[in-house]
């Protein structure tokens, strides 16, 4: 099912709950759209209500992005941080925009990211963190250029993340994911990281663990 009246267009897969359902929104990768993650959905448990969103920049000749990557810079690629803090505040809009149109909780509210909308998620949660309680960074790394500067005055204890991300990776190095732990016990932040022998992608174990670790906490 398809949503196009809040700001971003979005697919919804409705809760077994009436009402106060827990929410998962997905925030897919580069260059893909709201079907990419959505294929999850149908695996995931009947108790989430949950909105795949499709990012608000469109590629050529098809997907969507969250904000540019410049991939002919001199220095290999570079990211326009610009775009992505306006998308970040984008998502913490629309989270409350979905929180208020659906019958969910918005205490009890969950993203799930892959590449780009890993980055992303990480983003929305360090930036807005009364807004999330659960962050599923999948093959992604935490941008510290488009956190906020008062990251240590910030109350992260309601937030827990479950990161992972495959040792092979050739899109996202696997150095730069393998930086997310010490970054987030830095900020006394629960959290798991996981890697998998994959590239960029998620490994059937890997769908599993993530799986097994929202069934908790839903």
């Amino acid at each position: 099912m398809t949503n196009t009246s809040l700001s971003l267009q979005h697919l919804i897969r409705k809760s077994s709950l009436t009402e106060n359902a827990p929410l998962l929104i997905m925030l897919h990768g580069y260059g893909s759209d709201e079907n990419d993650l959505f294929s999850f959905a149908s695996e995931l448990p009947k108790e989430l209500f949950i909105i795949s969103v499709k990012a608000p920049y469109p590629m050529q000749p098809y997907g969507n992005a969250w904000y540019a990557i410049n991939f002919d810079a001199e220095q290999g690629k570079w990211n326009d941080n610009v775009q992505a803090k306006q998308s970040l505040d984008l998502v913490a809009k629309f989270i409350d925009e979905a929180t208020a149109a659906y019958p969910v909780d918005k205490n009890n509210v969950s993203l799930l990211g892959f590449s780009q909308g890993s980055i992303l998620s990480y983003g929305v949660a360090l930036t807005y963190p009364n807004k999330v309680k659960h962050i599923l960074a999948l093959s992604g790394y935490i941008n510290k250029e488009i956190l906020p500067k008062n990251i240590k005055d910030q109350d992260y204890s309601g937030l827990d993340f479950y990161c992972s991300h495959g040792s092979v990776d050739q899109v996202i190095p696997v150095d730069w994911a393998r930086q997310t732990a010490p970054f987030l016990n830095h900020l006394n932040i629960k959290h798991v990281y996981s890697e998998f022998p994959v590239g960029h992608g998620v490994a059937p174990q890997n769908f599993h663990e993530l799986k097994e670790w929202l069934d908790k906490r839903i």
